[in-house]
């Protein structure tokens, strides 16, 4: 199945709603007690969502293009990012692929929606790029898991932008900030159940930017798949359901072009993965 996050006009309120083609179906007027937001859905279990899924059909439709869409996680326990994780880009940017994952920490205000506008003042930043990203949200408590029952504790995927400013990037020891301004973190449209995704490492992955097509992979060029990843993080700390892993970047940054490019105001910057969706960010930089 396929979700989203809608706002109605005139409404700022985000709605879990089930996207069936270029229709939306609101899931809170399904059934008494029905989820309001992802977060609930996932907290609910596989029952609840054969619930939804049963009631589904019977469901009011409202046209997707009367719409407009809010982040597609809202509340996720945690951002979890992982760095360096496709070895064209480590190898772009000068960093080496360490032996162990690079992770670092998203922060909740970077959250933005698709055809969001995000901003940012020229004096922090005129070197912000794009990172088209898998991001995976994790549906049941996963903690010592093996990689290979990794994969059984995904409730879906969904697509990332992870913006980031390169100037602050390289002149501070962790990446948290550099990633973490306000809008840095945009998520969506849609957010695919994991049984529509029999293989996140077999899905190809893109970046458009005004136009022109600049990062352009297969999520099987990560270094270490998505089921590695969760193994790995779930030693640690238990990963809680909602949570969501930004899973790294292919090749193709503004960053590492001659000449560079970077996101500029009024750039428009679309990052998709087939099979999940296209999620669209408008630049703006004042000051």
């Amino acid at each position: 199945m396929r979700f989203a996050h809608v706002l109605f006009p005139g409404s700022d309120e985000p709605r879990l709603a089930v996207i069936e083609g270029d229709e939306a179906i609101v899931v809170a007027g399904l059934f008494d007690g029905a989820p309001g937001v992802l977060e609930e859905l996932i907290a609910g279990g596989d029952e609840l969502l054969a619930r939804v899924r049963d009631a589904a059909d019977a469901g009011a439709r409202h046209p997707l293009d009367t719409l407009r869409f809010a982040s597609a996680v809202l509340a996720p326990p945690v951002i979890l990012a992982i760095g360096l994780n496709y070895a064209a880009h480590s190898s772009e940017l000068g960093l080496k692929t360490d032996s162990t994952p690079t992770v670092f920490v998203l922060w909740p205000n970077s959250l933005a929606a698709h055809e969001g506008t995000t901003t940012w003042p020229r004096a922090l930043s005129e070197s912000v790029d794009y990172e088209a990203e898998l991001g995976v949200i994790i549906g049941t408590p996963a903690k010592d898991v093996a990689p290979e029952r990794a994969l059984d504790h995904v409730w879906g995927y969904t697509v990332v932008n992870d913006i980031t400013a390169r100037d602050i990037q390289y002149s501070e020891a962790q990446w948290s900030r550099c990633k973490s301004f306000d809008g840095f973190t945009p998520t969506g449209p849609f957010v695919v159940t994991a049984d529509e995704i029999p293989d996140p490492q077999a899905l190809h992955i893109w970046t458009v930017l005004d136009g022109t097509t600049l990062q352009d992979a297969s999520t099987a060029q990560m270094v270490r798949p998505v089921s590695t990843l969760i193994s790995h993080l779930s030693r640690s700390a238990t990963l809680l359901p909602g949570t969501l892993i930004s899973t790294g970047s292919p090749g193709g940054a503004g960053y590492s072009r001659d000449p560079q490019v970077f996101l500029r105001d009024r750039s428009s910057v679309t990052v998709g993965i087939d099979g999940i969706g296209a999620l669209t960010t408008h630049c703006r930089i004042v000051g």
